[in-house]
């Protein structure tokens, strides 16, 4: 944890916040913090800062908190992603809130299994808490927006192509396709296929739309890899 984010509801006054749960157990254990010592500090959705150890014991960590350094900016990229497998999504989810992406769709496909879309860790509560864990990884307060997809061509023919407009779109996907661009300035649609990759169908849909496919070469990449992978080229 590189940086303590804050809620409303820690707040007992403007400039004073009472922690309690995990992040009171990250300072004692982790941290090994002391009264007096100075803590990176965030607040969630909003600005930056320090905060002042005022008291630590086994209920509560108090702090006086000062903000007035803004979150970095995130990429300029929408992220469509075919549902991973759900231990791989808590993973996913976390690097897409560290390297600051600001919309993540979660995108169905044909080599998705349909159990994945039961799995509890797409309630939102379970979104939220890996996505805060991201946050305070890369020390950033905004929350990426996710959203849900469980139809893959209604979603492509109806709403892609609008959502894409105006944006370099890519179809991430292995084949004999031109290699992906590399640190780009304009404004990214970028969607990244389940393990084994798009189907030819889906391929075709996504480009029809505007995306369009490109290749990092003859490694099939895990999804948790090529995520970042891609992110790292393109920025």
């Amino acid at each position: 944890m590189n940086l303590l984010l804050l809620e409303d509801g820690d707040f007992i006054a403007a400039d004073r916040v009472l922690l309690q749960g995990r992040r009171l157990k990250h300072l004692q254990e982790v941290h090994r913090a002391e009264v007096g010592d100075s803590l990176r500090v965030g607040r969630l959705g909003g600005l930056m800062g320090q905060g002042q150890l005022l008291r630590l014991d086994s209920d509560a960590a108090e702090l006086q908190i000062s903000l007035e350094q803004s979150a970095p900016a995130k990429l300029p990229l929408t992220l469509l992603l075919a549902l991973p497998r759900p231990k791989m999504l808590k993973r996913v989810l976390q690097t897409v809130a560290s390297m600051g992406v600001p919309r993540l769709i979660l995108l169905n496909s044909y080599r998705v299994e349909k159990s994945f879309w039961q799995t509890p860790f797409l309630q939102p509560e379970a979104i939220r808490e890996q996505l805060i864990l991201g946050l305070e990884q890369a020390r950033d307060t905004v929350l990426p927006e996710v959203i849900i997809e469980k139809r893959f061509k209604p979603f492509v023919e109806d709403q892609l192509p609008q959502l894409a407009a105006g944006s370099l779109g890519l179809v991430g996907h292995p084949g004999d396709y031109p290699a992906c661009p590399r640190a780009v300035t304009q404004p990214v649609t970028l969607a990244i296929g389940p393990e084994g990759g798009w189907i030819p169908y889906e391929v075709e849909k996504l480009a029809a739309a505007g995306l369009q496919p490109v290749q990092l070469g003859e490694r099939i990449l895990r999804v948790e890899t090529a995520v970042t992978a891609l992110l790292a080229r393109l920025f």
